[in-house]
This record gives structure tokens, sequence and C-alpha cells, in this order.
């Protein structure tokens, strides 16, 4: 090495510099340095470089899973990678949750999080295993679901408040059923009864079907239920429907009136199904899966199949959806209390 400096000293910059680059040596050394700093981006691979999963905290076959095949089928062809719908039901959302909570924050795991996963259980049990503004990052509410409020036909109610006069006049005595304790359609009527000042009587179910079953069978009084689950027996005349909890009618059955038009005003409880990511996923990677899930949602396939299952298509922006987990976080809490729901 010092041999070469000395025979190139004294040379004019020009006439060094090739001398320099000329001996074998150095000039091998140079090119391995160019190469590690102009060639290292070559090594990083782009996201997504591996399969997405999709964590459903719910069965296979209930409105959040369906949904959620339903987007991730033309998201995997956008993103070029398979995407796993990976079922976890069981606990009432939480193992699923918790799961989708603690995952790496790396872009390849979602959550298909819902009303009960991300806003009422938090304030429904005494412990769970995260937090939802905390330990989720939006990417987008993808639909809504109105609830229905339905009652027997051999009731004598035709309307809200029919149902009202007859609850105060035998409190207690009106019973209605649910998907189970702290489910939005329990909270839903909850919520109703307080705001109206009328005392009703719960009868948890383990499912929507088990409780349908019974209110056409006049073993119950009412129910309300999400708009897909209760729209085949209102079209068979099984059921009587009275209102829907949204603040304007639904496009689904635009002759029911919204609980707003029977007085009260600030009633609205949605259904709804979101993505979300692991707090810490690359902010690159939720925009990228926000935007490319909306443009879904929004599209004329999409819409459409949505709008047969009776569910309404949002695809809200990520700021859009953080403003909204956020009220709802706020409007759960407040049905949960007036309940008195609690679970362990």
């Amino acid at each position: 090495m010092n041999k070469v400096v000395t025979r190139i000293a004294g040379r004019a910059p020009g006439r060094c510099i090739r001398a320099f680059l000329a001996h074998e040596f150095i000039r091998t050394k140079v090119l391995v340095m160019l190469y590690c700093v102009l060639g290292a981006p070559a090594f990083a691979q782009p996201w997504p470089a591996k399969p997405i999963r999709v964590i459903v905290p719910f069965p296979p076959g209930q409105t959040a899973d369906i949904v959620t095949r339903l987007i991730t089928e033309p998201l995997s062809t956008v993103l070029g990678r398979q995407i796993i719908v990976d079922n976890r039901p069981g606990a009432g959302t939480l193992i699923g949750t918790e799961m989708g909570a603690k995952a790496a924050p790396d872009g390849y795991t979602i959550l298909a999080g819902g009303s009960s996963a991300l806003t009422i259980n938090p304030h429904l049990y005494r412990s769970i295993g995260y937090e939802t503004l905390r330990d989720f990052a939006p990417i987008t509410i993808i639909h809504n679901t109105i609830f229905v409020f339905c009652v027997n036909l051999a009731l004598p109610v035709r309307n809200v408040p029919e149902l009202v006069a007859l609850a105060k006049r035998r409190p207690d005595e009106v019973t209605y059923g649910s998907s189970g304790p702290g489910t939005p359609q329990h909270l839903a009527m909850a919520l109703f009864a307080a705001k109206t000042d009328i005392k009703l009587t719960h009868v948890p179910y383990k499912g929507a079907i088990a409780s349908l079953t019974d209110l056409i069978a006049g073993q119950i009084s009412a129910v309300a239920e999400g708009t897909p689950t209760v729209m085949p027996h209102i079209k068979a005349g099984k059921i009587r429907p009275i209102a829907v909890s949204s603040s304007e009618r639904s496009p689904f059955m635009p002759d029911i009136p919204t609980l707003h038009e029977h007085g009260l005003k600030g009633y609205e409880v949605l259904g709804w199904t979101a993505f979300v990511a692991p707090t810490g996923t690359p902010q690159p990677i939720l925009d990228r899966l926000s935007t490319e899930t909306i443009k879904i949602i929004n599209s004329p396939d999409v819409k459409k199949r949505l709008y047969e299952w009776g569910l309404g298509a949002l695809g809200y922006s990520r700021e859009r959806s953080a403003a909204y987990l956020k009220s709802e976080l706020a409007k759960w809490g407040e049905a949960v209390r007036i309940s008195g729901a609690r679970l362990d």
C-alpha cells in the first residue's frame, strides 16, 4: 500500500486518481464499498413479501366473516399476496381480538373487529388484554348494520308508543331476547328502555337464531336484531317491525320509522365491522391498506353485495375511522352503564 502511494505521489490530480484506481487491490476495495452502499436497497423486500393474515374473532358464516372474505379476495389480487382469513372465535370475541392486539406490527396481521370487540367489551369486562385506542391503528370502517325493533305478531303492539304504553302498564312483563349479555342487541334494547323510562325483562340466548325462533313462537315479546337477520322473517310475515335504530330510515325497509321519529332524539345504535392493525404498524402500510380497501368497498360489485345482505357500505378514511371508534367507545360505554351488564 505504501509503495502504491509512493508511486502516485507527485503526479497531477487526474493522473493520480487513475493510477490509484488502476491498482487491482484498491480498485477491488472501492468497488466492494460502492456495491455495499448503492446496492443495499436491493436486498430490502417490499411489503407485502409474504401472506397476510386477517383475524376474525367470530366463527365462519357470521356477518364479520362473510364481509371479510368479500373484501380480502379482491384485496389479495391488488396486493399480489395471499390473504388468509383466520377465524378465532371465543370468549365474546376476546380471544381473537387479543391475538390481533399482541401481533407483530409488521403489516402482516389485520383484525376484522366490530362494535362488540372494539367498543363494547372494553366497558363490559372488568379486565381484558387490550385497549382499543392504544393497541389498534384504524384502517377503515367497512360497513354498518341497522338494528330493527321487532315484536311477536300476537303482541298488541303496532308501533313504538304502543310498546312503551304496554310496558308501563305491565312493568317487567314485556320480555326481549338477545344474543347474550352485553351484545349490541342487548344494549340496543336496554338503551331504548332507559330512554323511554320503561322496564323490560332481558332473556339472553346463545345466538340470534335461538332468540328469533322464540320470538316467532311467542316465548318472548320483542328483539332488536340486525337487518340481515330479521329481513327474511319480516318479508315472510312472521314478525312485526316497529322501528329502526338508525337516525334516518333504512334504505332496505323505508316504510319502518326511526326511533327519532318517535321522540327518542339522539338515539342511534349501529353494528359495524372495521379493519384495524396493531399499533406500530408502519404508516405507509396502513395508508396503502386503507386506500386499497376503500376502493374495493366502493366498487360496484362489492357495494351491491353488501346491499343485498342489508349492510350499508362505508369505507371511512383512517382519520374518520379513528374519530368514529372514539365516539362509539363513548356511546357504548353509556349503554353498558345503563344496562348494568358486567362480565368477569
